[in-house]
């Protein structure tokens, strides 16, 4: 029989599932207190933003999950080359000053071979101290003229006239020269006067020039001029003539202006050559300029020698020829210098 009490058959609701874990900081997990524990107790979840500490062997800024607990950090810093001991620098300068004085040594063996001897030779009668003296005294001499003010004016009236002639024979042949060793019907022409003059000697004709130019600085500055011309005109003429004529052609199929082949093929070709006759003007507009002065002057070095002759100065004489000595090697090393700067081209041999 049937009772008043509700016959519905009573459905057990289903478990909850359980909660998802939330995640934690550094990726696993975070343990859930579970609803039935009596204490109530959970594991303890870490602080955002702190990384729980890597077990041992794990790579370092790595959490066990393999996630990234740190900063992004920047690249390695890469290592600076170590700095040569110093020691070392010490023991490469010295020898690079050994070298450069074994250099200078090789390079003044000779002309200290030649002041000892110079020293030597009168002091132990192996010559005439009264026609050459010892250099010691021609020194002492030196000297003297140097504090008297003789010799700086006697070597400036000689520089004035030895590069005002040097410059203007330059000047002329240079230009004349490419012009003669370009153009082979000028050069057919004047050929045969060309080598009329160059055979005949300068000082053969200074005569010639003071007779007609007087005994002037303008007859000293001609034949200053006149020697210098021929050595560098010849030097040129031939530096034109023997230009590459692979490149001369090469030039002319890139339809170059005659101006711009001599200034690109021509002219550097030739710089090497031409300096060379230069240097060859340079020497004898010094040698001549000494003769020329000889003659009807009343200041340069070539009278101050004549003078010192005639007085019998022999210390003030031998002076004199030194000067015009270092003169000449100082002035041939400058052209030397101005030549290397004109033909960084080159590949040294």
């Amino acid at each position: 029989m049937t009772t008043g009490t509700d016959t519905t058959p009573l459905t057990t609701p289903p478990a909850p599932a359980p909660a998802q874990a939330p995640a934690r900081a550094g990726g696993g997990p975070v343990a859930v207190p579970d609803a039935g524990t009596a204490s109530g107790t959970a594991e303890s979840v870490p602080a955002a933003g702190h990384a729980e500490p890597a077990p041992a062997g794990a790579p370092a800024g790595k959490s066990p999950a393999g996630a990234d607990t740190g900063a992004a950090r920047g690249p390695d810093p890469v290592p600076a080359a170590p700095a040569a001991p110093a020691p070392a620098r010490t023991r490469t300068a010295a020898l690079a000053v050994v070298r450069a004085l074994k250099a200078v040594a090789v390079r003044s063996a000779a002309i200290l071979a030649l002041v000892a001897l110079w020293e030597f030779a009168p002091r132990a009668g192996l010559v005439d101290a009264t026609f050459l003296p010892p250099i010691s005294e021609v020194a002492v001499a030196w000297w003297e003229l140097a504090g008297d003010g003789q010799l700086a004016d006697h070597t400036q009236a000689s520089l004035i006239r030895s590069f005002g002639g040097f410059g203007i024979a330059v000047a002329v042949a240079v230009p004349l020269g490419l012009l003669i060793g370009w153009y082979r019907p000028l050069a057919d022409f004047l050929g045969p006067l060309l080598e009329v003059f160059r055979n005949t000697a300068a000082l053969a004709l200074l005569p010639v020039f003071v007779l007609l130019l007087g005994i002037g600085e303008t007859s000293k500055v001609s034949i200053v001029v006149y020697a210098c011309l021929w050595p560098v005109l010849l030097n040129t003429i031939s530096a034109v003539r023997n230009a590459d004529p692979t490149l001369v052609r090469l030039a002319r199929s890139m339809d170059l202006s005659t101006p711009r082949l001599f200034q690109k093929v021509i002219l550097p070709a030739s710089v090497p050559a031409i300096f060379t006759g230069i240097r060859l003007a340079g020497a004898v507009s010094i040698l001549v300029l000494v003769a020329a002065e000889m003659i009807g002057a009343k200041a340069g070095l070539g009278y101050l020698i004549n003078a010192s002759q005639f007085n019998f100065a022999i210390p003030q004489m031998y002076a004199g020829i030194v000067t015009i000595s270092a003169i000449g090697v100082a002035f041939n090393q400058l052209l030397v210098t101005i030549e290397r700067r004109l033909s960084t081209w080159r590949v040294p041999a």
